[in-house]
C-alpha cells in the first residue's frame, strides 16, 4: 500500500517536472524569436524569397501593422508571467497555489499567442499564389526542421 503511494508520488513529480520543462522550453523559444515571422527583417526576406508583387506588399504590411499591437501585448504579458514566475521562484518560500496560478496564466497567453500568430499566418497566405504558397509551405517545413534541431542541441548543451 504504501509502495504504491510512493510511485504514485513519484509518477505526479515526473509528471509536473516535463510539464514544467515544456513550458519553459515554449516561453523561452518565443521570448528568443520576438516577432519573428512578422518583424521587418523577416518581412524584407519574405518579399525577396517569394517575390511578393507591390500589392502584396503593402497587403502583407496592413496585415502586421493592424495585429501588431495585439502581438505586442501578448509579447508583453509572457515577459510579465516570466517574471512573476521568477519572482515566485527565488522568494525563498514557495507558494504552491501561486506558482500553479502564474503557470496558469502563462500558459493562457501562451495559447493566445499561438492562436493570434495562426490568424495572421492564415490572413497573409490568402494573398499568396499557388507558387509563393509552395514556396512558403517548403520554407516552413524547413524552419520547423531547424528549430527542433536547435531545441536538441540546446538540450544537449543544458
Amino acid at each position: 500500500m504504501k509502495s504504491n503511494r510512493i510511485k504514485i508520488l513519484i509518477g505526479a513529480l515526473v509528471l509536473i517536472l516535463l510539464v514544467a520543462v515544456g513550458v519553459s522550453q515554449t516561453v523561452k523559444r518565443v521570448h528568443m524569436h520576438g516577432d519573428g515571422m512578422f518583424s521587418e527583417h523577416a518581412i524584407g526576406f519574405l518579399t525577396d524569397y517569394l517575390d511578393l508583387t507591390e500589392a502584396q506588399q503593402t497587403q502583407v504590411k496592413d496585415i502586421v501593422a493592424k495585429e501588431k499591437p495585439t502581438l505586442d501585448s501578448l509579447h508583453q504579458q509572457m515577459k510579465q508571467g516570466r517574471d512573476a514566475l521568477r519572482q515566485l521562484e527565488t522568494s525563498g518560500t514557495f507558494e504552491e497555489a501561486k506558482v500553479r496560478a502564474a503557470a496558469s496564466q502563462q500558459s493562457q497567453t501562451m495559447t493566445d499567442l499561438i492562436v493570434e500568430k495562426a490568424r495572421i499566418h492564415s490572413q497573409l497566405f490568402q494573398i499568396l499564389t499557388p507558387e509563393q504558397k509552395t514556396k512558403m509551405t517548403k520554407l516552413m517545413d524547413k524552419h520547423g526542421r531547424g528549430m527542433r534541431h536547435g531545441q536538441q542541441q540546446q538540450q544537449q548543451q543544458d
